[in-house]
């Protein structure tokens, strides 16, 4: 290998290993959930990262008769690289329904995806750079979206697919209830039924300030940031 493409290769590193010391140790965002127009649940998400290791944590509470559904928790944890997250083990839990609950390992040793629905387990070839629906949109904060589009491996818990989304915009202003920021618009290039539009915060580790889908029956859902707390 030629000296320069040492060189290269070695900045290259530095830059990506720079990129995992500046993202921020802790995250706390609240949002307010609204469905067609109408708000129906608040949103708590936190981020930690203790050392190599990082834990994400998200608790939906309905508001109202939305209530009596219970909360919706979500956790990811892994390990942080110098490509960003690595996660290992992944569970969702829709109030005391473990009907509903979702257990998802990475086994990447193995190279393989396993997940537990209903107590069944489906196993699945496991694609470079995955990550489940939590820890995807965090990601962000190690591997900004650049270019025209991004592609990323993600499981719901339920399957693995590949999240791709058109770039639509760098540069718009968004104001909401914690305040104005410089965002970044990413839109669905495929219509599907997890699809979402995401609203990145550029000055804030990009992480998310708006959320919207449509979910299957046709209404219009919007998680928008009401409270941001970065360490």
């Amino acid at each position: 290998m030629s000296i320069s493409r040492i060189l290269t290769l070695s900045l290259l590193l530095f830059c990506v290993s720079n990129l995992a010391v500046a993202a921020p140790k802790q995250v706390k965002l609240t949002y307010e959930a609204t469905r067609n127009g109408q708000p129906f649940a608040t949103v708590s998400e936190t981020y930690r990262q203790e050392g190599s290791r990082y834990r994400i944590e998200s608790v939906t509470k309905g508001i109202g008769v939305y209530a009596l559904f219970g909360e919706r928790r979500l956790t990811s944890e892994g390990e942080v690289t110098a490509q960003g997250l690595k996660p290992e083990h992944f569970e969702l839990h829709q109030g005391d329904n473990e009907k509903r609950s979702l257990y998802t390992d990475f086994d990447w040793a193995g190279n393989q995806l396993k997940m537990k629905v209903k107590g069944k387990l489906n196993t699945v070839p496991l694609e470079a750079g995955a990550q489940d629906i939590s820890s995807f949109i965090y990601q962000f904060m190690f591997a900004p979206p650049s270019g025209s589009e991004v592609k990323l491996p993600v499981t719901t818990g339920k399957k693995l697919r590949t999240y791709h989304y058109h770039i639509d915009a760098k540069d718009e202003s968004l104001e909401v209830g914690a305040g104005k920021f410089k965002v970044m618009h990413l839109s669905e290039a495929v219509s599907d039924e997890d699809g979402k539009e995401l609203w990145l915060a550029v000055e804030q580790h990009y992480l998310p300030v708006k959320l919207m889908m449509v979910d299957d029956k046709g209404s219009k859902i919007e998680q928008v940031l009401t409270g941001i707390d970065v360490e």
